[in-house]
């Protein structure tokens, strides 16, 4: 099961933010979830599984994802509204290496998040906390280093 974060939405003192679940069967079912955390609030906005689940087991999905999204939400309960919101909250970055270091950081969070079938863009957003822009440069970098394969086939 991998929990992270989709997007974040601040609005005076409250704090919505958008979790995307994934949650892979040994049978080879796999259930997709988008969970909102909003006050001391956890919703479920949508669902997508294959093989469809049964009336019983979307019923006990919200007991499959609540330690998971818990953790992701920073351990214990829902973040409550006047909390601090993780390692996203405010302008503070986590620390991130830079140089070659940070390049080769990047390329592997880009390659896990393929791996993962999730957008890489966003995997290295969340790794860094820098814009999309600033991640993207990040990753051209890694593929000037020579650590992620080039965008086009030169001719």
């Amino acid at each position: 099961m991998s929990v992270w974060p989709a997007w974040e939405v601040r609005e005076h003192d409250s704090v919505t933010r958008w979790f995307s679940v994934r949650i892979d069967f040994a049978d080879g079912a796999r259930v997709d979830v988008l969970a909102v955390t909003a006050g001391e609030g956890v919703s479920i906005e949508e669902v997508r599984a294959r093989p469809p689940l049964s009336l019983d087991d979307l019923a006990a999905l919200a007991d499959w994802i609540e330690e998971p999204l818990a953790e992701a939400c920073g351990g214990g309960a829902a973040p409550r509204a006047g909390s601090p919101a993780g390692p996203l909250s405010g302008r503070a970055r986590p620390a991130w290496p830079s140089g070659v270091e940070g390049r080769r950081l990047v390329a592997e969070e880009y390659r896990a998040a393929q791996r993962d079938g999730v957008d890489p863009v966003l995997a290295v957003m969340c790794a860094t906390g820098h814009s999309r822009r600033r991640s993207l440069r990040l990753i051209a970098g890694a593929r000037d280093e020579g650590f992620l394969t080039p965008r086009h086939v030169r001719r």
